[in-house]
């Protein structure tokens, strides 16, 4: 059993003196014995000057009380907390008890050192549990003795403990019930045990599920949700699940959601996004990518009047007439990244929409896309806060394109442009216009030379280029 970097490698009884010995060996000084009890934090000023004694004011660090050590430890990082708790006993209970992030290997071999491991980190309450996939993962029991010694956890991040099973996530989750953030990737327990969760952990305000693996087996999957959780449930995350479909019931329960991520999960999701619009109104951002979602569930969008920030990436039923519906009604939009596949499906006429109606855009990603003069013009013109800019793959964005965005955007701080048939002359227009721009990227763009890159205009800016 290993401990990540995040946590100290020493467990308690490691080291045999305490804070009454007069020295120890130092590790770090080649082994030679160092005072530990007696360390001087400042010098007398008429000892040093040679003047008749004083009283004795010189503090020694055992004089220290705990709660000021411990503020010390919280200004040093983790492998130097673990060098300070080999100092001596009072220091590895101090450090110990002042932690409260632990990130631990999470083989079968744990579950033997837990007892002694959290009576040293009694007051974590952000911990990670991962095993690789050569390894046997932690089971039940472990997970529920954790439980019972950290009740206080508002955080549990779990990856490859495919040993876990239903039961053992629904008795941790009774005993955790403060649990705030559940962050779990490619484990194999299912609704059952997710369910315990929702229902238990009543504050539970983020869950981020990726490769589940016991509800992508399909038939006998169950819904998932809403449970006590959907009250509080601010973010949810979904990654490459067979049927996330079946977190149907959770999305549209929850009612103050803000933020929903849908990563590769199969299924149609145009249903699941026009029922969640009726009754969730606060959401904020909605990531969308490589799922099967077409312009009638982005058009529901157009609902969500907070939204601020929409990714359309890699969703190739996506046409202009999702992203106008959006744009129309949308108006606090402030960042957009689209992916389009080089389909021409969303061009001009989406983001004309989008420069007409969205004045507080800051971020526009275009990947795939082929914009013109028309649009970039209009985005300009109106996009009076637009400040980050990339294209990717663009068959349009050539020269006379960046001269149309170094004239009209002014506030343009950041620009890439990666795989787009640009020259020298379109880094000339850049040098002298966009006055704010602090840094360019460009990337496999064969026009641009050496000679581009380094003209006497652009010595200001931050150039990443040519690669």
């Amino acid at each position: 059993m290993g401990q990540s970097s995040s946590s100290p490698a020493s467990l308690p009884g490691r080291r045999d003196s305490d804070s009454d010995s007069d020295s120890d060996p130092d590790p770090d000084l080649g082994g030679h014995s160092v005072s530990k009890s007696k360390a001087v934090i400042w010098p007398l000023l008429g000892e040093a000057a040679g003047e008749s004694a004083a009283p004795d004011l010189s503090v020694s660090i055992s004089d220290l009380p705990d709660e000021c050590l411990a503020c010390v430890f919280q200004f040093l990082g983790s492998s130097d907390r673990s060098r300070c708790s080999l100092v001596c006993r009072r220091w590895l209970t101090v450090e110990g008890q002042s932690r409260h992030r632990l990130a631990l290997n999470a083989q079968s071999e744990l579950l033997d050192v837990v007892p002694a491991l959290f009576a040293r980190f009694d007051l974590v309450t952000k911990l990670a549990l991962k095993c690789d996939r050569k390894s046997l993962s932690i089971g039940d029991d472990a997970l529920v003795l954790i439980s019972l010694k950290c009740r206080n956890l508002t955080r549990l991040k779990l990856r490859g403990c495919r040993e876990l099973t239903d039961t053992g996530i629904a008795v941790f989750a009774s005993n955790c019930r403060g649990l705030r953030k559940l962050s779990c990737g490619s484990c194999v327990f299912g609704a059952k045990g997710m369910n315990a969760v929702l229902d238990h952990c009543a504050a539970l305000e983020e869950l981020s599920v990726k490769r589940l693996r016991s509800p992508a087996e399909g038939a006998t999957t169950e819904p998932i949700g809403p449970g006590a959780a959907a009250a509080s449930l601010k973010t949810i995350c979904l990654k490459e699940l067979y049927n996330g479909q079946c977190f149907g019931p959770l999305i549209i329960g929850s009612k103050n959601l803000r933020t929903l991520k849908l990563v590769k999960c199969f299924g149609d999701w145009d249903t699941v996004l026009q029922v969640m619009v009726e009754r969730v109104t606060k959401i904020v951002e909605i990531h969308l990518e490589r799922i099967q979602v077409s312009d009638f569930g982005i058009a529901s969008l157009s609902n969500c009047s907070d939204l601020e920030i929409l990714h359309l990436l890699k969703t190739p039923q996506c046409t202009n007439l999702g992203l106008v519906s959006v744009a129309e009604r949308c108006k606090l939009l402030r960042k957009l990244h689209i992916d389009g596949l080089k389909l021409n499906r969303i061009g001009d006429d989406g983001l004309i929409a989008v420069a007409k109606h969205c004045p507080n855009l800051q971020e526009l990603v275009l990947i795939g896309l082929n914009p013109t003069e028309s649009s970039l013009d209009l985005l300009g013109s109106n996009c009076g806060t637009l400040e980050r800019l990339a294209f990717c793959s663009s068959d349009t964005v050539g020269d006379p394109e960046i001269v149309c965005i170094a004239a009209r955007c002014m506030v343009l701080k950041k620009l890439c442009i990666k795989n787009c048939p640009v020259s020298d002359e379109g880094m000339k227009a850049l040098a002298s216009g966009c006055p704010n721009l602090v840094k360019l990227k460009v990337k496999k763009c064969g026009g641009v030379t050496s000679e581009g890159a380094v003209c006497e205009e652009c010595s200001c800016l931050k150039f990443d280029a040519l690669s």
